[in-house]
């Protein structure tokens, strides 16, 4: 099933939909936040996680499920993209849950982030399949995008 037929629009339509409405810097500021564990309003995390994503905000998800919101945060940084969320995708490729750290290299392949590297290169030992094989992708544009 497409994220399309979940959503009615796909994530990439709901967060330029959530720019258009509150503008990008908005935007990237509250993925920013929502990497680093912070928090946001609940607006911003259904243009980012959907419509069921409103649990993970108002107490319905399990403090475990919390995770989540960085998962999302990370998906807005693959369409919405400012140098000054760097950083924060940077420290999301060591986050605790595997599912952020495949995010983050995916995040650093569309954006070729190479301040990643170091950390990419790391990831290919990864425990969990989906994170090397993300870091692969990202390791493949990074050294293809610096030769």
């Amino acid at each position: 099933m497409s994220a399309r037929s979940l959503w009615g629009v796909s994530p990439r339509e709901s967060i330029e939909a959530e720019c258009e409405r509150r503008g990008r810097r908005a935007v990237i500021d509250g993925c920013i936040e929502l990497l680093a564990g912070g928090d946001a309003d609940l607006d911003l995390v259904v243009a980012l996680g959907g419509p069921t994503a409103a649990q993970a905000v108002d107490g319905g998800a399990r403090g475990d499920q919390r995770y989540w919101l960085r998962v999302w945060a990370a998906r807005g940084l693959l369409w919405v993209w400012d140098e000054t969320a760097s950083d924060s995708v940077v420290d999301a490729l060591s986050d605790e849950v595997w599912r952020v750290r495949e995010m983050a290299c995916k995040v650093v392949a569309r954006h070729e982030l190479g301040a990643a590297l170091p950390a990419v290169v790391e990831l290919r030992d990864d425990p969990v399949e989906r994170v090397r094989q993300a870091a692969a992708r990202a390791l493949r544009v990074l050294t293809t995008a610096r030769a």
